[in-house]
């Protein structure tokens, strides 16, 4: 009898889980369709954070060979240069970092050692083989894509 009765509180159980998870996912739905274009515009920003800075002139001598580093690299892998992928936009970069000297050396550091969290949980490897020239052109590539 007790078996009997156990198994009845079970299916209730079951199924009063089953309509508050389906009752749930259909008022999460609803609420994406009410999104402002105001408060997708906020998340964009709030993914950029854009820092406020100097922007030096970079040589298109310079913008050249990032390029071309760039394209002979793994960084398409995770990154594209007009949508966010694993990793982010490098246009996306280049609104969020003004383009001198100090900044280009910052984010060349970051491309050698690799990082995290500064977009998000995604993670960059390190590239070790590197040098600090190549990197550093190839963040000026990156930054002088700014609109």
């Amino acid at each position: 009898m007790r078996y009997l009765l156990l198994q009845k509180k079970s299916k209730i159980f079951i199924y009063i889980l089953i309509i508050s998870l389906y009752s749930t996912s259909c008022n999460s739905s609803n609420t994406d369709k009410e999104v402002t274009i105001s408060e997708k515009t906020d998340s964009i920003a709030d993914y950029i954070k854009p820092i406020e800075g100097k922007n030096d002139t970079i040589s298109l001598e310079a913008i050249e060979k990032g390029k071309v580093l760039i394209s002979y690299s793994d960084c398409y892998t995770c990154h594209k240069e007009d949508k966010r992928s694993f990793g982010p936009a490098f246009r996306d970069i280049a609104k969020r970092y003004p383009a001198n000297k100090v900044f280009i050396q910052m984010l060349a550091q970051k491309v050698i050692v690799g990082g995290s969290r500064g977009w998000g949980y995604a993670v960059m490897l390190p590239h070790p083989k590197l040098s600090a020239k190549d990197a550093e052109l190839m963040v000026s590539y990156i930054l002088s894509l700014k609109e």
